[in-house]
């Protein structure tokens, strides 16, 4: 299978970072694909770099070496407009504690993706667009009468919700979780991995990081990361 017959791609990723004067080595040549359409877990252990791979994946941080390329065109070449674009639209991410502007209401955290990519102008010819597509897909995760409500006001499993919807608002290609059920009990945490079972079904490709088995089981491909590498079946 070639490069582009991924939607994204990372190939001979290496990370490390600086404790004091030592350097950790993260990641240790990570070769990583997922097609279009797919819903893949990645699992491992704490400190096994899950979440290194998923913000690199995502251009949230850079390979110390490698390649990650989106629909075939190398990450690292982007103007840092484009990376912009590319973590504003491209890519959706969900994150174990929701990050929530408590001073916004649901609706409004869930455009917020919208209003940050447009100026003054072009949020102002849009909103209306915007609004009605956040209402939209509050109802569709079964927060429609939620709307006005602060994040604070609201369940965990039910400010995941919102930070999912969030995270779809500008209908991106990949949705990136990192362990989206982690800080939810089993009940809330199923469905939230239900949420994304029929996102996937309705073709939104998702790439899920976990450290529990029994998450990663509800993906349609699950990879395990040990000790820096991906680990061979």
């Amino acid at each position: 299978m070639s490069k582009n017959d991924f939607i994204l791609k990372a190939e001979s990723i290496y990370k490390s970072y600086r404790m004091g004067a030592t350097a950790v080595e993260v990641l240790k040549g990570v070769d990583f694909g997922v097609e279009k359409g797919e819903f893949v877990a990645i699992v491992g252990t704490s400190g096994s770099g899950k979440s290194t791979l998923l913000h690199i994946l995502g251009a949230l941080d850079r390979p110390d070496k490698g390649v990650v390329a989106f629909a075939g065109r190398d990450l690292s070449r982007y103007s840092s407009g484009e990376l912009n674009r590319f973590r504003n639209k491209t890519v959706g991410f969900v994150f174990q504690f929701y990050h929530l502007l408590d001073e916004l209401n649901v609706l409004e955290n869930v455009f917020l993706p919208t209003m940050v990519s447009k100026g003054i102008f072009g949020w102002f010819a849009c909103r209306g667009w915007a609004k009605n597509r956040a209402r939209e897909l509050l109802g569709q995760l079964g927060l429609g009468e939620r709307a006005n409500h602060k994040p604070y006001q609201l369940s965990g499993g039910e400010r995941q919700r919102v930070a999912i919807g969030r995270a779809l608002m500008n209908e991106p290609s990949v949705l990136l979780a990192d362990e989206p059920t982690g800080n939810l009990d089993s009940a809330t945490g199923n469905g939230i991995l239900k949420v994304f079972e029929e996102l996937n079904r309705a073709g939104q490709t998702i790439v899920m990081v976990s450290h529990d088995e029994r998450v990663a089981q509800r993906a349609g491909r699950i990879v395990t990361l040990a000790d820096g590498k991906i680990r061979r079946a």
